[in-house]
């Protein structure tokens, strides 16, 4: 990967889970206190770590769930703190977990696609819960 030396880089999934019930879908939300918001589980990539495999691990430390990552989805750019950051997302499938609380996120919520579009603080966000569920679409083919 190249990119200015002051590059953030990292990565994050899109976590779903089938549910029962009407649409059949649920998003897993973080919430974040240091920020106040609610977003996609997401961190930067560890020294010599691809995208991927920190996507799932920061899934996983956020979360407390296990996924199977599936399709990309659309790679965000954006500034924070003055700084390029860069974050490449996955579809992922939950597979199995529990979420504890910690100082990084102390919640989360599963909700189906509308109420999960409304809680994301960000618009960046519900572009890729949007890119989620027409991935989604296109691999079950209906």
């Amino acid at each position: 990967m190249t990119g200015p030396p002051d590059l953030i880089r990292a990565a994050g999934c899109v976590l779903w889970r089938r549910a029962p019930g009407p649409g059949g879908l649920e998003v897993c939300l973080v919430h974040r206190p240091k920020y106040d918001d609610w977003s996609h589980p997401k961190g930067k990539l560890k020294q010599g770590e691809s995208p991927l495999a920190a996507a799932v691990r920061e899934v996983g430390e956020e979360t407390g769930h296990h996924c199977v990552p599936g399709p990309p989805l659309p790679t965000a750019h954006y500034r924070t703190g003055g700084r390029p950051k860069v974050v490449h997302y996955w579809a992922a499938e939950a597979t199995h977990g529990h979420f504890t609380p910690n100082r990084e996120v102390d919640r989360i919520r599963w909700l189906p696609p509308a109420e999960a579009r409304a809680r994301l603080t960000q618009l960046r966000d519900r572009e890729l819960l949007d890119a989620l569920l027409t991935t989604l679409h296109r691999v079950d083919g209906a």
